[in-house]
């Protein structure tokens, strides 16, 4: 059974960076399209960006230039690079994957990492 399993979350101040890691277990992070999503705290889970299959990285218009995707094949694992970190940055952070295709519902999500941006 194939897992997703997040890291990297935690407290950081306003303007500060982090870096967020999705680890997939069990089958290699090349075989899927990627994406990645959070969910403040009272919103709906928002769409940040992500990676097609072939490895085209793309981000939303919201954090377009503060935020980049990317991933190791050789960790099987997929990054999300956030800089010029804002309070309205936090929540919980989401990886999620669908296998072979671009379009259409994911069907592995990771558990969820917690990130705190203050003031």
């Amino acid at each position: 059974q194939v897992q997703l399993v997040e890291s990297g979350g935690g407290l950081v101040q306003a303007g500060g960076s982090l870096t967020l890691s999705c680890v997939a277990v069990g089958r290699s992070a090349s075989d899927y399209a990627w994406g990645w999503f959070r969910q403040a705290p009272g919103k709906e889970r928002e769409f940040l960006g992500g990676q097609t299959y072939r490895g085209s990285s793309y981000a939303a218009d919201s954090v377009k230039g503060r935020f980049t995707i990317s991933r190791s094949a050789a960790r099987n694992t997929v990054y999300l690079q956030m800089n010029s970190l804002k309070p309205e940055d936090t929540g919980v952070y989401y990886c999620a994957a669908r296998f072979r295709r671009d379009s259409g519902d994911y069907e592995l999500w990771g558990q969820g990492t917690q990130v705190t941006v203050s003031e």
